[in-house]
């Protein structure tokens, strides 16, 4: 019997198998990449009987897949807050699926160990940009503005290196990533430990996103502001964390930003107002390699020739509040 943990490469990828794996300590073999990779079933070739874990990915852009490793005779735990779309039946899928705006998977691993590894989850939520979530975590726990603090440059910092192209553009593969963390026994430690992943990361970040606030901002009708990145590996390592930072400083605003991806395609990233989190998965999934949730979501390649198709439906989705 074969085990295999999936999961996607951003911080509610990871805090959600490092709160797993801490609690249910298991050899797997670990299927992940950039946060953009979530064909990830694609890739798992399982026999009867073999244990996969799914954290983080959309079933319904990875619901053929599943289905072949069912039938293969795998068994399959599969945890999400991704839109999931018809969810097969079979008494080896367990689930636990949730698309609420105000969740996110490393939230739903806390539900279902009851709380046991509650500091990473805060520090997923956060990564996640689920702000008032994570404080609301962190009060419970009693956590001081400090230990706040620092889970939520943790989870930003995380999230951040899951972005690029390919593994080469990210300052570490995130399943080496996974690994680094697991040996710390709480988010101080790695704090504490100078050496530590979390400060390397921290260097790379504070630059990338001085480049990133530098590019100006444009509008979209009342309700949207867009921006265009360059085709440069810090752009593509800040796209998803510039897009956070921007839209908590503009939470009446939707927010679009696209990054040339070689080919004449473009990757785009989307967030719904923070006063209002709803509607990204419904535009992004009006193209073909669209989709996310409520209050983000994304197209991982967008012809060029839609561009001026999708700004319009921008405008038009985003009227403003």
């Amino acid at each position: 019997m074969a085990d295999f943990d999936l999961f996607n490469g951003d911080a509610d990828g990871i805090f959600s198998l490092l709160q797993l794996r801490k609690s249910e300590p298991r050899e797997a073999t670990l299927v992940t990449g950039v946060k953009r990779d979530i064909a990830l079933l694609e890739r798992v070739t399982v026999r009867q009987g073999d244990r996969v874990t799914v954290l983080d990915i959309s079933l319904d852009r990875n619901r053929d897949a599943l289905k072949r490793v069912l039938n293969q005779g795998a068994w399959v735990h599969y945890i999400d807050h991704h839109f999931a779309g018809s969810v097969p039946r079979s008494p080896r899928l367990t689930t636990l699926l949730d698309p609420a705006p105000g969740t996110c998977t490393a939230l739903l691993v806390d539900r279902y160990l009851d709380g046991a590894q509650r500091e990473w989850a805060i520090a997923g939520a956060y990564g996640d940009n689920l702000l008032s979530e994570g404080d609301e975590l962190a009060n419970r726990c009693g956590l001081n503005a400090q230990r706040q603090a620092q889970l939520r440059q943790m989870g930003e910092l995380v999230n951040y290196n899951a972005y690029g192209r390919t593994e080469a553009d990210l300052h570490c593969a995130p399943a080496a990533l996974f690994h680094e963390l697991m040996q710390y026994a709480s988010p101080w430690a790695a704090w504490e430990d100078q050496d530590s992943v979390i400060h390397r990361l921290k260097a790379g970040f504070e630059e990338d996103l001085r480049l990133g606030l530098a590019v100006p901002l444009e509008r979209a009708g009342r309700g949207g502001l867009w921006l265009a990145l360059p085709d440069a590996p810090w752009a593509h390592r800040i796209i998803g964390t510039l897009a956070n930072r921007l839209a908590r400083a503009h939470p009446e605003q939707a927010l679009l930003l696209m990054i040339p991806t070689g080919d004449h395609h473009h990757q785009v990233s989307l967030r719904a107002p923070l006063n209002a989190p709803l509607g990204a998965d419904r535009l992004c999934r009006r193209y073909p390699s669209g989709g996310g949730r409520a209050s983000a979501a994304g197209i991982n390649t967008l012809p060029n020739d839609q561009i001026s198709d999708l700004l319009q439906d921008f405008s038009t989705h985003f009227p403003g509040l």
